[in-house]
């Protein structure tokens, strides 16, 4: 592992009183749980302590929109939508700092679901499945250490895991 891999920021965080699209929130207090306020659902598929954190770049939502896809920051679910980070890079077992307290680490890809159906062209939300296009999923993370996070935070990969979990969530 290597120390300090790759630095980014956090674009936006997002929370919603359940399902999507999350909006944005100018601050957020980050648990163990998720952000605080962040409804969902379906809690079977959504949320506890090893999907605290959906995860999702800002340059991959771009791509897809370039693709003609109605996505945007919060569209597809995400809390968090970080920008100057390859998406590439978040992979299990890799984590991040963001802000000045939060310490995550990324636990699995995040299976699509017909609740983000709205962000993609006839519905197609497979669109993202790490299963059907490998390295352009979100991801899920458990929070390690607590703490408020907000846009323009510091993102930062601490260490990279060597491999992980392949598959969708």
């Amino acid at each position: 592992m290597a120390d300090a891999v790759a630095e980014g920021r956090v674009y936006q965080v997002n929370s919603s009183r359940g399902g999507a699209p999350k909006l944005p929130v100018a601050l957020a207090r980050v648990t163990v749980e998720g952000i605080e306020g962040d409804l969902h659902f379906d809690v079977r598929s959504h949320g506890g302590p090893m999907r605290a954190l959906c995860l999702f770049t800002l340059e991959e939502i771009e791509r897809l929109a370039a693709e003609g896809h109605p996505i945007y920051p919060g569209a597809a679910g995400e809390n968090v939508t970080l920008t100057g980070l390859p998406l590439a890079a978040l992979t299990p077992g890799t984590r991040l700092a963001l802000g000045d307290e939060l310490l995550i680490e990324v636990t699995h890809y995040t299976s699509p679901c017909k609740g983000i159906a709205e962000a993609f062209i006839d519905g197609d939300f497979t669109r993202i499945s790490q299963k059907i296009y490998p390295d352009e999923s979100r991801v899920y993370a458990k929070v390690l250490r607590a703490g408020e996070l907000r846009a323009g935070d510091v993102a930062r990969i601490v260490s990279q895991a060597a491999q992980g979990d392949l598959g969708d969530g």
